[in-house]
């Protein structure tokens, strides 16, 4: 039923649920993993009010490539006894968006995502990632509270 499954993971409680729940299913039917972090780079409007430099901004992004890394690796530590296919992806960009983005682009028939990640405040303001790829999927999708 499902022989790829997209699992978007931020180092959040939720996301390792959600992972769980994705390593839980993806043994029942037999199906490939594919998990992906997303980065959101220093760059949108809301930081031209802060006075920072482009060296300043282009550091910030880095340290945010090395911390997805590091959430890779850590999925890769707790799927080392997955039997089926794990496929690891760092993005960069809007979260919502380069999780549809990838799940198209994989071929992958569900999507497993915490209902709550490390967003905080922006979370508020914006909507919740999971919200906003619960709506425009065209693929099912499982919230993992």
């Amino acid at each position: 039923m499902f022989k790829k499954i997209l699992v978007p993971i931020d180092g959040s409680e939720t996301a390792w649920r959600a992972l769980d729940q994705a390593t839980t299913l993806g043994r029942k039917f037999d199906s490939e993993l594919v998990v992906i972090n997303v980065i959101q780079p220093y760059n949108n409007a809301a930081l031209l009010a802060v006075p920072f430099d482009y060296a300043t901004i282009n550091q910030g992004n880095s340290e945010l490539e090395k911390i997805g890394d590091k959430v890779l690796c850590l999925a890769k530590e707790k799927l080392a006894e997955y039997g089926n296919a794990v496929e690891y992806v760092l993005e960069v960009g809007h979260p919502s968006e380069r999780v549809l983005s990838v799940a198209k682009k994989h071929g992958c028939d569900a999507i497993i995502i915490g209902s709550r990640g490390l967003s905080g405040i922006a979370e508020l303001l914006l909507g919740s990632v999971s919200s906003k790829v619960s709506q425009y999927a065209t693929i099912p999708v499982l919230i993992v509270k």
